[in-house]
C-alpha cells in the first residue's frame, strides 16, 4: 500500500471517528462527565479534526506529485499527534489512569513538528 493511500485512509477514518466521538461526547457523555472533563473531550475532538484536515492536505499534495521527505514526515507527525494527544485526552476524560497526562504533551509536540515539517517542505519547494 502506498503512502498516499495510507494517509488518505487514516485521514478519512480519523474524520469519521472524530465525528462519532464528538456526537458521543455531546449526547451520551454530557450527563456523565463533569464540565471540565467534557471540555477535555471536546479539545481532543477539535484537535483531531484540525489534524485530520492537515493529514488530508499532505495526502493530496503527495498524490499530485509533490514528493518531499519533509511532507512524508509531516504526515507521520500529524498521525502520531492524533494518537498521542487526542487519544490520551479521550482516555483521561473517561477516567483513564493519571500516567496518561504526561503523554499528552508529546502529542502536542508531534502536532507542532508536523506543522514545522510542512513549513520546511514549503521552503524547499521549487
Amino acid at each position: 500500500m502506498n503512502l498516499v493511500k495510507i494517509y488518505l485512509l487514516c485521514a478519512s477514518g480519523g474524520g469519521l471517528v472524530a465525528v462519532a466521538l464528538g456526537a458521543f461526547g455531546a449526547h451520551a457523555l454530557k450527563a456523565k462527565l463533569s464540565p471540565a472533563m467534557l471540555s477535555v473531550w471536546q479539545t481532543a475532538v477539535n484537535y483531531q479534526f484540525y489534524h485530520v484536515l492537515a493529514l488530508l492536505l499532505v495526502a493530496v499534495l503527495l498524490h499530485f506529485g509533490w514528493q518531499s521527505r519533509w511532507l512524508v514526515v509531516a504526515g507521520a507527525c500529524f498521525l502520531a499527534g492524533m494518537l498521542l494527544f487526542s487519544g490520551s485526552l479521550y482516555w483521561l476524560a473517561l477516567g483513564g489512569p493519571s500516567w496518561l497526562g504526561p503523554i499528552t504533551p508529546f502529542g502536542g509536540l508531534s502536532f507542532m513538528m508536523g506543522w514545522l515539517m510542512l513549513f520546511i517542505a514549503g521552503l524547499k519547494l521549487q
